[in-house]
């Protein structure tokens, strides 16, 4: 019960964010907050996040694992593709690009910090730069078709101040560095701040929801295989390695965190059916509010937790 209030407190900044857009309606530009939040303080965040913990074999493993999951049952769902959206080539696309892309760093992380505590954060961290690698490759491939370019995707990928970061704050654990304790106060500080700035700005988006003509068929089964099959079979692929169950736990809780809003970004930029991702995203998240107790009690009763 602790737990599921843990979890039950983190859509309060959620809910803050739903609010505010709400009740100020145009004077929110949420474009600057997701500027503000991607080039600065996510950078913080993943910095902060990737040197709580030395290096270990298990925290190698854990974007291994994560990963494979996800590629696994990537070809599950295309084979599925096949049969359940010949019919529409839109609805297939955004099937194949958004039903494998969580709410990792948005949710993910402070869903960790709430579930796991600070030692989480490490682990969730690389989870996260795991599925922004799997978004930039293989969902802008399944939007964009025949017009992908391999070179364009990693030079977006490689645009983003995070994975720079990613690189340095690697670096920099590797070779043991420390900083002093002003400098950890303000990694400290500019990491919760992206953190609720985060869920604010999901909160934000969840309030432009506008359902015009709802496509339950593509969002039941993009939620099909992000609420049941994807952890299913991350949970197959967690025991075929030797991991502490505290690791375990962290990456079967990101494998059901639910669909990111960068879906609907990129629905939006490449003109493919953006109200459809955005309801999908939506159905998934009320889908995640009502299994989450049932998560908890999975991670206790697979890993003792």
């Amino acid at each position: 019960m602790q737990a599921l209030i843990s979890v039950a407190t983190i859509y309060l900044f959620i809910l803050i964010g739903f609010v505010f857009k709400k009740s100020f309606k145009g004077e929110v530009n949420e474009r600057t907050l997701v500027l503000l939040n991607l080039y600065f303080l996510q950078p913080l965040l993943v910095f902060w996040g990737l040197t709580r913990a030395p290096i270990t074999e298990e925290f190698l493993l854990t974007p291994v694992v994560s990963g494979l999951s996800l590629l696994l049952v990537l070809v599950i769902l295309y084979l599925y593709s096949l049969k359940f959206f010949k019919n529409d080539v839109q609805d297939k696309s955004i099937f194949l690009a958004s039903s494998l892309v969580g709410n990792t760093g948005n949710l993910g992380i402070p869903l960790g910090i709430a579930i796991f505590g600070l030692q989480s954060v490490p682990y969730t961290s690389i989870i996260n730069i795991v599925n922004v690698f799997y978004m930039y490759i293989f969902s802008i491939y399944f939007f964009t078709g025949e017009k992908f370019s391999i070179k364009s995707s990693l030079k977006a990928i490689f645009k983003m101040p995070a994975i720079h970061v990613t690189f340095i704050a690697l670096l920099f654990n590797y070779y043991d560095f420390h900083i002093n304790s002003d400098f950890e106060k303000f990694f400290t500080m500019g990491a919760y701040t992206a953190i609720v700035m985060q869920l604010i700005i999901f909160g934000i988006f969840m309030s432009d929801v506008k359902i015009k003509s709802a496509n339950w068929h593509l969002a039941l089964n993009i939620s099909l295989f992000k609420h049941f099959i994807l952890p299913s079979v991350g949970l197959c692929v967690i025991f075929l390695f030797d991991l502490p169950p505290l690791v375990s736990a962290i990456i079967f809780m990101e494998l059901f965190v639910p669909l990111a809003v960068n879906n609907v970004n990129l629905a939006s930029l490449y003109k493919c059916k953006p109200v459809d991702a955005t309801f999908s995203v939506l159905v998934s998240s009320f889908i995640f509010v009502i299994l989450t107790y049932g998560y908890i009690l999975l991670i206790n009763y697979f890993f003792g937790l």
